[in-house]
């Protein structure tokens, strides 16, 4: 009771100021985060507002939009060339082959029109051999022309026979059929042609027939 007269307040004096005390509004969320460091939801929404709030310039607008109707036509333009251009290779693969077909159906047109002669004349020698009348002389007269013929149409397409009779031994372009032994020639000389091999622009389609020499066998006295 002396205290409380010293002090000139009475215990009601307390109580009111203890409950105003409970009564005051406690921090709200924004102002804890702003005491904690991040930035109160006030200025940050200034922010925010001040950022997206320019207006882009027209001109710089119109820029970028001529900058991409620019770059769209380019693209158009290329797309164009590469369909262009894969067109072509198609039409050139297309043509390839068709051409090479063509030379493998008729690579040998000419050098059968050729031969076309060749055999006009083997059958008119025939119908006169078959006749029984027909002179021996002419005959063989025929069939010499008709060699000529042939030999002409060889020739001209490159092609030559092989007839190495006395020639070494190569067996590159001859085939031994067999050996013979000799005394009068060297080791491994043709003596004999069998068959006479041919040559296509100088590779060969048929190797020679031939018989080789080989060295005389010696007897005992």
């Amino acid at each position: 009771m002396a205290n409380q007269e010293k002090s000139g307040e009475s215990p009601t004096a307390d109580v009111e100021r203890n409950g105003a005390s409970a009564d005051a509004p406690q921090p709200g969320e924004s102002e804890l985060r702003s005491e904690a460091g991040d930035p109160p939801i006030e200025k940050s929404a200034d922010k925010a507002s001040a950022a997206g709030g320019g207006m882009i310039d027209h001109d710089a607008y119109a820029a970028l939009q001529q900058e991409l109707e620019q770059a769209l036509a380019k693209g158009d333009e290329n797309w164009n060339q590469f369909l262009r251009a894969k067109a072509e290779m198609e039409n050139q693969r297309r043509r390839f082959e068709r051409d090479l077909e063509n030379a493998h159906k008729y690579g040998l047109e000419k050098f059968a029109r050729e031969l076309l002669g060749v055999r006009d004349s083997l059958e008119m020698g025939v119908a006169a051999a078959r006749e029984g009348a027909a002179d021996a002389g002419k005959l063989l007269e025929g069939k010499e022309l008709t060699l000529k013929m042939l030999s002409a149409a060889f020739e001209k397409f490159g092609v030559k026979d092989v007839n190495p009779i006395g020639d070494r031994f190569n067996p590159d372009l001859h085939e031994a059929m067999a050996t013979q032994p000799s005394s009068e020639v060297e080791p491994n000389t043709v003596m004999q042609v069998i068959q006479k091999g041919y040559l296509l622009n100088d590779r060969v389609i048929r190797p020679a027939m031939v018989i080789v020499s080989r060295a005389a066998e010696e007897t005992g006295g």
